[in-house]
């Protein structure tokens, strides 16, 4: 069979979505409900860990003294996350070194260390002052109304407790795990403790908080343990060595699991097996549906050595790489060399396959101390995507350089500029002008400009940005949370923000619509490209390019391999003519 072959029955069975497990009746499981982090499903006993906070009683000392102590345990914790650092570099997968270099940054806020020095001062120990100071800072930022800004607590609370452990002397002990193979139930884990992790060991995770951009999901999605977070205050009440099933893409824990219902799961792991196995032999082979419609099959990458992992699990283009990567954790915005370099060598790695570089969407929780923002009371609704970029035009000027190097070094119609978060026609059209004066000063070629589609207005407006517009990338996260008014980071709200609901599909075939009423192109890189019952919808509604996280890869790929795209339009429809998102999962073609 030749790779534009259709797939035979036995391919297209497989190819279905898989369906949630669901525990064997009559047996009634108790589940303890989350917000998944890191999909995946693992059957171990557990283990519950509560980390012990150090405090320090008050020891007054002779200011200038106190000082010069604290300035030297400072300093050695700097010393300590840049080893941190370095060991993170060193993990397989995906680097997370910037989690410590953002700690590194808050050790050297000059606010933050003027306020414990202005303790120091007042005559009360340097131990003392610094928790005092961090317990506040802690308590406020808990307090916050934008819970992604609110579970940064956990990174104050690990720098603060480093400091103190090196102040007592206090050697830093982690869970102690007993031999095998275990699901870790705590409250949260700091980012030092996750990087330690022993994968082979810590098969599973479930938290009580966080959510699933926390470090502690991004750094579990990049060592491949399955994981559940925002599980709330029952993880407290769970027992170790309790066997249970933990199911990370449903944001499921089943604790003290019955023999029945392990078997039943068992059972279920290997069918997931099969299928990925079967998935995985054709990730190389085109998404081409049974009646010959080809779906291009993108991924979503964030760094430079993610896009060789692109490569090999079956990528035919980088539908949305996200720049920020060269913007957040540092203190000076990245040079235009330091760019085209980073720009060059994911070109490079993706062996001429079609690039699409978003420019940088800093703004809500992205924070990038140099653009000296102005602390904004919600700031998703406020200084973010390309309006910030038009207020920092030296910065936004740079990276457009770089990019139009690289524009200029690969093939044609290799590398497109995308802008984040647009709202208006005014803002597209300034972007756009600023990026051909760019171009222009330095005589490099033309290439595709397109947008973000992430705001009820852009999908309304779709046919006018679509005159101006070269194509559209649909980003479903923000879409999804716009259109319902749901952080999809709430520990409580989250779970509903659903991006297969029915009024974000039909934003998403408003958008469709008006691209394709001027001759444009439409893809969409949001979260729903990569759920395998939205990549079908998403197909059916017309979109033409699916860019997914790379490990969805190859199932989207057989997915849509098992069907044709007249049964995905017929599909669509239904889904448009659903009242919630509760029947739009419960769809099948």
């Amino acid at each position: 069979m030749t790779s534009d072959e259709p797939p035979s029955e036995n391919v297209a069975r497989h190819s279905e979505p898989a369906q949630a497990w669901v525990p064997p009746e009559p047996v009634s499981l108790r589940v303890i409900a989350g917000m998944p982090a890191s999909p995946g499903m693992v059957i171990a006993p557990l283990f519950c860990f509560r980390a012990e906070l150090l405090a320090v009683e008050d020891e007054p000392g002779e200011p200038a003294a106190e000082r010069l102590r604290l300035d030297r345990i400072i300093a050695e914790a700097h010393a300590e996350l840049q080893r941190l650092s370095d060991d993170a570099d060193a993990c397989p997968g995906p680097a997370h070194a910037g989690i410590f270099k953002a700690h590194q940054a808050l050790l050297a806020d000059p606010e933050l260390l003027a306020e414990v020095g202005a303790l120091i001062d007042e005559n009360h120990g340097a131990p003392w002052s610094w928790q005092q100071i961090i317990d506040r800072r802690v308590d406020a930022v808990g307090r916050s109304q934008n819970e992604r800004l609110a579970g940064h607590a956990v990174d104050l609370t690990d720098i603060g407790q480093r400091v103190l452990r090196l102040f007592s002397g206090v050697v830093k002990h982690g869970p102690e795990l007993p031999p095998g193979e275990w699901i870790l139930a705590a409250d949260d884990l700091a980012p030092s403790d996750m990087i330690r992790l022993d994968a082979k060991r810590i098969v599973g995770l479930c938290t009580a908080s966080g959510g699933p951009t926390s470090h502690t999901a991004i750094i579990a999605r990049a060592r491949g343990i399955p994981a559940v977070v925002a599980a709330g205050s029952d993880v407290f009440s769970l027992t170790t060595g309790a066997p249970a099933i933990l199911d990370g893409d449903a944001g499921r824990l089943y604790p003290n699991a019955d023999q029945g219902s392990l078997a039943s799961a068992r059972a279920f792991q290997a069918d997931l097996a099969r299928r990925q196995a079967l998935a995985d032999a054709g990730r190389f082979r085109p998404a081409l549906l049974t009646d010959g419609h080809r779906v291009e099959i993108g991924a979503n990458i964030g760094a430079v050595d993610e896009a060789s992992s692109a490569v090999d699990a079956g990528a035919e283009s980088v539908g949305l790489l996200r720049t920020e990567f060269l913007f957040l954790c540092r203190e000076n915005a990245p040079a235009e060399e330091e760019q085209f370099l980073a720009y060059t060598g994911i070109m490079h790695a993706l062996g001429g396959r079609p690039l699409i570089i978003r420019t940088f969407d800093v703004g809500g929780d992205k924070v990038a101390p140099y653009l000296d923002l102005a602390k904004e009371e919600n700031p998703f609704l406020g200084m973010r995507g390309v309006r910030l970029s038009l207020r920092h035009v030296d910065v936004f000027k740079i990276q457009l350089r770089a990019i139009y190097r690289a524009v200029a070094t690969a093939g044609a119609g290799a590398v497109k500029i995308m802008f984040p978060m647009v709202t208006t026609l005014e803002d597209f059209r300034a972007a756009k002008a600023l990026a051909e004066t760019v171009r222009a000063g330095l005589g490099a070629p033309a290439c595709d400009v397109g947008m973000m589609i992430e705001v009820p207005s852009a999908a309304l407006m779709a046919r006018e940005f679509a005159r101006e517009a070269d194509f559209f990338s649909i980003g479903t996260n923000d879409l999804t949370q716009y259109a319902l008014a749901i952080d999809r980071e709430h520990p409580e709200l989250g779970k509903e923000a659903d991006a297969l609901h029915p009024a974000v599909l039909r934003l998403v075939d408003q958008a469709v619509r008006g691209a394709g009423a001027e001759g444009k192109w439409v893809g969409v890189c949001g979260g729903a490209a990569s759920d395998l019952l939205g990549a079908m919808i998403l197909t059916g509604l017309g979109v033409t390019e699916l860019s997914t996280s790379v490990p969805a890869l190859a199932n989207v790929k057989a997915c849509l391999r098992g069907h044709s795209l007249t049964a995905l339009r017929g599909l669509a429809r239904r889904a448009l003519a659903c009242s919630t998102a509760a029947e739009v999962r419960a769809l099948s073609v």
